[in-house]
């Protein structure tokens, strides 16, 4: 056997292993009514597809500030920031536990601006390359009376959640629907005219473990690309196939066909009938490259 046992404890993913995690500043609403700034790392996707909203999950402790201010206002929002020496130190010292938000923001060193959501919001960093704003989806896990419990700060006796709001002692998950993604305009336009590698941001990773003097992250390297497999591609026949039995009404041409091609055979039931809801809207019974390309264009405008 080449592997040691290694014991599992508190924090795992700290103190028992190297997990990569992403580096971001949390922010939210304190109860003077001022935004407030934590760093976080255990914050993850959660709905990507199926739904009529997507999510994250943050984990994080019910003292938190962060948590404490998400439990009471709902409002948060997921700051991602490029990687930069001098930046990290102070997402190092957003990240200690244990001091008031006020005295915390009071040596900030980043800029805050208004994001694009009406109402009471936290303020976005403006040194970020990405922000999502987001809502705690408070009603799942019957988690919308946990507002009650904010305040009780030495640990929290049952009964908990399974997966959102209180759901131990001493912790907290939020499913955050994000309302928003903002994006600088580099990077935008990025994402919409196709992204190469020099296009990427300067995205650091937390390696996640960290010792009684250190948090550990690692620089940015330029990304490599790789090309999917052969054979991995779907072939023309079989992507025929399925585009001409998916409704007995609307067929494909050939073209038509090969534009899907190289989507994942996962994602391509998925990918055909956003065809078929477009030829339906348009009234056509056979689907050619033409239209492909406008389903296409149509995808890039709502992604804009």
């Amino acid at each position: 056997m080449s592997f040691k046992d290694l014991r599992i404890v508190d924090n795992f993913y700290q103190t028992s292993a190297f997990f990569p995690m992403p580096t971001i500043l949390i922010s939210t609403i304190d109860d003077d009514g001022n935004t407030s700034v934590g760093s976080y790392s255990l914050c993850f996707p959660y709905y990507i597809a199926g739904k009529d909203y997507y999510a994250m999950l943050l984990e994080c402790r019910n003292s938190s500030n962060t948590a404490q201010n998400i439990l009471k206002r709902g409002k948060c929002a997921l700051n991602f920031l490029e990687d930069d020496k001098n930046d990290f130190k102070e997402i190092v010292r957003l990240g200690f536990p244990g001091e008031a938000s006020k005295d915390k923001m009071k040596d900030f060193k980043f800029h805050l601006e208004k994001g694009k959501m009406d109402g009471s919001r936290p303020l976005v960093i403006s040194e970020a390359y990405q922000v999502f704003e987001c809502s705690w989806v408070s009603e799942l896990d019957g988690a919308s009376e946990d507002y009650k419990r904010a305040g009780e700060l030495e640990g929290l006796e049952p009964p908990y959640h399974d997966f959102n709001g209180i759901t131990s002692k001493f912790g907290c998950h939020f499913i955050l629907k994000i309302d928003k993604i903002l994006m600088k305009e580099k990077y935008y336009n990025a994402i919409i005219n196709g992204v190469r590698a020099k296009d990427f941001p300067r995205v650091p990773v937390d390696y996640g473990y960290r010792d009684s003097t250190h948090f550990w992250y690692t620089k940015f390297r330029r990304p490599h690309k790789e090309p999917i497999p052969a054979g991995k591609e779907s072939d023309l026949q079989s992507v025929m196939y399925a585009c001409n039995r998916a409704d007995p009404e609307i067929k494909f041409t050939d073209d038509a066909a090969a534009c899907l091609i190289r989507v994942p055979r996962i994602f391509l039931k998925a990918a055909i009938n956003g065809c078929l809801d477009y030829a339906k809207e348009h009234n056509i019974k056979l689907i050619t490259k033409d239209d492909m390309a406008i389903i296409n264009d149509k995808r890039n405008k709502e992604k804009k």
